[in-house]
């Protein structure tokens, strides 16, 4: 009977945690506009991968304004991951990372969509490229600078 309490409790604690995990996409972007920086890094990534997933899902049901309009909160949410940690000076190489895995899954997604959808995949891969380059940039800079000094 006890061990019964225990377990139905433990399955609560647990449904009531998966839930809170699954944020709605506006509700993650409230939440990442008012964030401490710490936690900004973090959620821009959440809400670029979470994007991701949707612009993937409006390419495949042929909503080519929806996905566009995905495909931009990816670059903004990744470019303003990139801002938030050159800010911070930390998890630069946890956004750059992150911008690679999404460029890669972007490519992955213009093979499968019809032509006119691939130009705007195209340059949102080249934005991220962008991010990337400058976390590097950003990264490998330090360490010319200490070694000069």
């Amino acid at each position: 009977m006890r061990s019964l309490a225990i377990w139905t409790l433990l399955v609560a604690f647990s449904a009531g945690a998966a839930f809170a995990s699954d944020e709605t996409l506006e509700q993650l972007k409230s939440h990442a506009d008012s964030a401490p920086l710490q936690d900004r890094t973090h959620l821009r990534l959440q809400i670029a991968e979470l994007q991701l997933r949707n612009a993937d899902k409006f390419f495949k049901d042929g909503d080519s304004e929806h996905a566009r309009a995905a495909l931009d909160d990816i670059v903004t949410n990744s470019e303003q991951a990139r801002d938030a940690a050159i800010e911070m000076k930390k998890h630069l190489k946890n956004v750059e990372i992150a911008a690679r895995k999404i460029a890669e899954r972007l490519r992955n997604i213009k093979r499968t969509v019809v032509l006119e959808d691939q130009a705007s995949i195209d340059q949102a891969v080249q934005h991220l490229e962008e991010v990337r380059t400058s976390l590097l940039q950003h990264m490998f800079s330090k360490e010319k600078d200490k070694e000069k000094k």
